[in-house]
């Protein structure tokens, strides 16, 4: 709303060169306001749950402002920060931003299904948040020897940890530990991370570096998006040319896993939108859409109704499996528009 009411702008970015936008001085800092766990004896915060690009703007701001907060998590990995390079600090206690563990709805709990059947033994996983990504973590509790490199860490990760399903003996970079960038859940959960050396809060430039993902071998990178096109083409930022997010780091980990030693990425989302009136997989994106992961690096796109391999397929055969996933009212107009629009003869 802000961004289509003219009160905000948007810098399309990789969320990896958020940090490096920041250290280059393309992107200036003058003041960081911050949160940080209170300072130990040697007079370090920690900047807890949220490391990501916060990291580099307290490195070239020209001033920090910090909150410290008794309730931060004092987490390891590079969100050290010392006191002494803090302008002005107040202390308060305050609760941090808890985000439900998402129950599931019966179409997101098929995705997760179908996404769960392509996942092997030893992984090491990458997702975001939200239903679907909480319903693939919650079909996973069979599975053995999982690992995470991810962007966020949530409760879906926790419970799978919790079971013993994830502890991350197979991974190269950092073996034996949870890497991730920032931390959204529940209470538990930021208990869990609270001076947990099991869990790596890494800057987010290193977490989405295509060349350190693909160091781990089977990466498994979990997206979801709003609409893909016949031929394999991705939107997930905006809804025609309304902005809905940020890029984020969808094409740093959906590239990193296919580089790595039997990765695969995974596109998941529903079949329909608004109501059911709508397929999100579409004969064309729509106009303004924006193309984040392209049709060059699509892998397997995932819906209720299926999931299809796109890697190393031809446009006809695409169009053909994306048609077999698409919601049973859209197929034959999505047929039709195949020919009609991009001249493929199913």
């Amino acid at each position: 709303p802000l961004l289509q009411s003219g009160d905000a702008d948007y810098v399309p970015i990789f969320l990896s060169e958020v940090p490096k936008l920041f250290r280059s001085g393309e992107q200036k800092i003058d003041t960081a306001i911050i949160q940080v766990s209170p300072p130990d004896k040697h007079g370090m915060c920690s900047l807890g749950i949220s490391v990501e690009a916060t990291l580099a703007a307290c490195q070239v701001a020209g001033k920090i402002i910090a909150h410290i907060n008794p309730q931060m998590p004092r987490t390891h990995g590079d969100g050290f920060i010392h006191i002494d390079r803090f302008a002005a600090v107040y202390e308060q206690s305050a609760s941090l931003p808890i985000h439900s563990f998402a129950t599931g709805d019966a179409v997101s709990l098929a995705i997760g299904k179908n996404v769960a059947e392509l996942v092997r033994d030893g992984d090491c996983l990458q997702m975001g948040i939200g239903a679907i990504p909480d319903a693939v973590l919650s079909c996973l509790t069979e599975h053995k020897d999982l690992g995470v490199h991810t962007e966020l860490f949530s409760d879906g990760i926790l419970q799978l940890v919790e079971k013993g399903v994830i502890n991350n003996s197979k991974k190269r970079f950092y073996p034996g530990k949870l890497v991730t960038g920032f931390a959204l859940g529940s209470q538990k959960l930021y208990d869990y991370v609270d001076d947990n050396p099991a869990v790596i809060f890494m800057d987010i430039e290193q977490v989405n570096d295509t060349s350190i993902i693909r160091k781990n071998p089977n990466v498994m990178a979990i997206n979801s998006a709003l609409q893909v096109d016949l031929t394999g083409q991705v939107c997930a930022d905006s809804i025609g040319t309304k902005i809905y997010s940020g890029v984020g780091g969808q094409m740093d980990f959906i590239r990193g896993a296919g580089l790595s030693e039997g990765g695969r990425s995974v596109i998941a989302l529903p079949s329909t939108a608004s109501g059911g009136r709508v397929s999100r997989i579409a004969s064309v994106l729509s106009p303004g859409a924006g193309v984040v992961t392209t049709r060059a690096h699509v892998h397997y796109i995932v819906t209720e109704y299926g999931a299809a391999n796109l890697r190393g397929r031809s446009l006809r055969e695409r169009a053909q499996a994306l048609i077999a996933i698409a919601h049973p009212d859209f197929r034959e107009q999505l047929s039709r528009d195949a020919f009609e629009v991009w001249g493929l003869s199913l």
